[in-house]
């Protein structure tokens, strides 16, 4: 499932293409007709994202939301005729921008999305994120702070790469109960995030390990990999950790594969 800094790129490569402009809405796949012949021609306002959510504001306070789920696809492309399942699209005489296979596309209010976004924990990449209200739902839960993580009613658009790697980065342990977590650890997590998601949204790929330990630095081959980055356990399970040179470990947790260094990450 792509993570948040997917959404971010998608949302400002919309804006970039067709916000203040009027495009041909439509739905090529006929599932969408009816709400794309409503803001068929309306002005695109602006596209914008929280978490893992998309949300297209047009004009006359209607609103696409968007959540792309397991194998949703939204891409932009030089104008030409649709091909295959083709669920929305937006396009001018030069781009067009085709969503295929969303777990979610539905024509909202401004009020139904405000309802939506008020379920959903502070997002890092976003600058009205208060990290506080996270941090309340962490110190009191006792499950383990890698759930904690992925929850999205807890922190917004963080998925299984990031996850991963700032627990890594900070050493902790991921079966840490959000109850025992200090909250100097949560704030030096958030403000990780805070740094590395922008560059994801900026390079379009997920980027963790330090200068120290890029391939150049140890003289180590890049990663390869269909996610694409340099990571220091993610997907790296039997492979030896880039710092210390144990064996990476995995297990499942809550059905989504975890990935940790165990001699690094002894912090509680």
């Amino acid at each position: 499932m792509p993570e948040g800094h997917t959404l971010h790129r998608l949302a400002n490569d919309l804006s970039a293409a067709f916000a203040g402009t009027a495009p041909r809405v439509s739905s090529p796949q006929g599932r969408m007709a009816e709400s794309a012949a409503l803001v068929d021609g309306s002005v695109l306002e602006q596209a914008s994202a929280h978490g893992k959510h998309l949300f297209l504001d047009f004009a006359g306070d209607r609103v696409i939301h968007v959540h792309l789920g397991l194998i949703g696809r939204f891409t932009l492309a030089p104008f030409a005729p649709p091909t295959g399942q083709v669920r929305l699209r937006l396009a001018d005489e030069r781009t067009a921008a085709d969503l295929r296979g969303p777990q979610l596309c539905a024509l909202r209010t401004p009020a139904e999305v405000s309802a939506q976004v008020a379920r959903l924990g502070p997002d890092p990449l976003r600058a009205d994120a208060d990290p506080d209200r996270a941090w309340q739902r962490i110190h009191r839960s006792g499950k383990p702070i890698a759930a904690l993580l992925m929850d999205q009613s807890v922190l917004s658009g963080v998925g299984n790469v990031y996850r991963a790697e700032v627990l890594f980065r900070n050493r902790l342990a991921p079966m840490t109960p959000g109850n025992r977590l200090q909250a100097r650890s949560w704030k030096a997590i958030w403000s990780d995030l805070v740094e590395l998601m922008p560059i994801g949204v900026r390079d379009n790929r997920i980027d963790t390990v330090r200068h120290e330990h890029t391939p150049d630095a140890m003289g180590r081959p890049p990663r390869v990999d269909d996610h694409g980055g340099e990571v220091y356990v993610y997907r790296r399970n039997g492979m030896p950790c880039l710092v210390c040179g144990r064996e990476v470990r995995t297990q499942l947790l809550e059905g989504r594969n975890l990935f940790w260094c165990a001699t690094c990450q002894r912090r509680r």
